[in-house]
């Protein structure tokens, strides 16, 4: 299978980021990978948005990056997009990102 996200994306985004910021943001994903979702949550590494829906929460200093992310099955998880937060809240805007590339992961799914 081909997938459909760009991975491109995501690299560009850490790519902009000053280093230690970036080295954050892998850090803690890299914790959540090791410690699991629960941990993840009590140190709130991981947010949820919604049903199958997540928040990566990475912050250094003032600068607050978050990454959107979804379970395919199982322990494999995809992440969809990633922004810098500005507000409290997370945009809109990149939840519906999450959503539609979601949405298009599960339909090729189902077509195959």
């Amino acid at each position: 299978m081909v997938p459909y996200y760009d991975w491109n994306e995501f690299k560009k985004f850490l790519n902009q980021l000053p280093d230690k910021g970036a080295a954050k943001l892998i850090a803690t994903i890299q914790n959540i990978e090791n410690n699991g979702l629960i941990i993840a949550e009590r140190q709130l590494w991981v947010k949820k948005l919604e049903n199958n829906l997540y928040e990566i929460r990475s912050k250094r200093a003032s600068n607050i990056q978050r990454a959107i992310y979804f379970q395919v099955q199982g322990s494999q998880y995809l992440i969809t997009n990633a922004f810098t937060k500005k507000r409290k809240k997370t945009p809109e805007s990149e939840k519906k990102i999450a959503r539609n590339r979601r949405s298009k992961y599960f339909n090729k799914e189902d077509q195959q």
